[in-house]
């Protein structure tokens, strides 16, 4: 049985794998610019995060119906389950969809099917984060947060994912204070590619109570001592860093170091079908590739729930972070 942790930074569209996405095109009447699964994989090798991100949008064309989304969370949850995840708070990009003419209905309720039976399927409890396109306009994401009412049952919290440079958090201000008034949770992506300034508008412009990558955090080390003083949870991606050439090696990744400084760090998969690995697998290549020790581990493990949006839901919270505790490593 693997480490018992949470997943807080998980792109649904990113869990597309090879296989899937053929299957579905077949299903949909869609023809991939790919001859075969194999050709698509050895797509997936990127210069930066554009050129994924090219891919990543292209390959959404085979998400039609909610099956398609259903079946897409379902196969992503039965593989986090197998790597010990307990708790996932995913990620989902309504715009990319409408934007190709389905409804932001069959996304969130397609979703919503795979969730509703997460912890009687998988084991796993979920949570739901909708996030808006950085590099499209804030009126869009208004206008998205908007289409979104209807479905606010479903939704705990938003967020800002895409293409950073360019795109600072304080674009967003009105968007992030209506979902605020919403009663919604607030993340954001920033300092991945962005500057450390960016880390600060997220938290001062938006108020978010997460930041999503956070890397470049560790540039500014003022920056790091108020993320420690304010337990500002960080859900770094190290496997994604990497392929997206934001750390050349993964031994050079900051991770040891950001755990020594006492901020709260988490591991995550971030888009495991295009980046080599889920969280388990992430983990693993941590640990490995930096040496990390049983200790630092479970700490990883602990932030992970503490840092979980499961407020509402304090003894399950209790409950998961018993099991991390109680965790015995010699039985791997």
């Amino acid at each position: 049985m693997p480490l018992p942790k949470a997943e807080l930074h998980l792109h649904i569209e990113g869990t597309l794998e090879p296989e899937l996405a053929f299957a579905l095109a077949a299903r949909n009447g869609v023809t991939l610019p790919y001859a075969d699964t194999e050709e698509l994989r050895k797509a997936y090798l990127f210069s930066d995060l554009q050129s994924f991100l090219d891919l990543y949008y292209g390959l959404m064309a085979v998400l039609h119906t909610a099956e398609d989304f259903t079946e897409l969370a379902d196969a992503y949850l039965a593989r986090a389950a197998a790597q010990g995840v307990r708790h996932a708070e995913i990620f989902f990009d309504p715009q990319a969809h409408t934007a190709r003419g389905v409804p932001i209905g069959t996304v969130i309720e397609g979703l919503g099917r795979a969730l509703d039976g997460a912890e009687e399927r998988h084991g796993v409890s979920t949570r739901l984060i909708m996030c808006f396109l950085r590099d499209e306009s804030a009126a869009s994401a208004m206008a998205t947060l908007e289409a979104a009412r209807p479905y606010l049952h479903r939704i705990t919290g938003v967020g800002l994912d895409s293409a950073e440079v360019g795109h600072p958090p304080s674009k967003f201000r009105e968007v992030y204070a209506a979902a605020e008034a919403l009663g919604l949770r607030k993340v954001a992506h920033a300092g991945e590619e962005g500057p450390p300034a960016y880390i600060r508008e997220a938290l001062d412009v938006l108020g978010v109570e997460r930041v999503d990558h956070g890397l470049r955090c560790v540039e500014d080390p003022e920056l790091v001592e108020r993320l420690v003083r304010e337990r500002v949870p960080l859900t770094l991606c190290p496997l994604s860093n990497v392929r997206l050439r934001a750390i050349d090696v993964l031994e050079d990744h900051p991770l040891a170091s950001m755990l020594d400084a006492g901020l709260v760090a988490t591991v995550n998969s971030d888009d495991p079908a295009y980046f080599g690995g889920y969280v388990g697998d992430t983990f693993d290549a941590v640990r490995g590739a930096l040496g990390l020790d049983r200790e630092q581990l479970r700490t990883l493990a602990r932030n992970s729930f503490e840092a979980s949006f499961l407020d509402d839901d304090e003894d399950r919270r209790a409950r998961y972070l018993a099991e991390v505790e109680a965790y015995d490593f010699d039985a791997e």
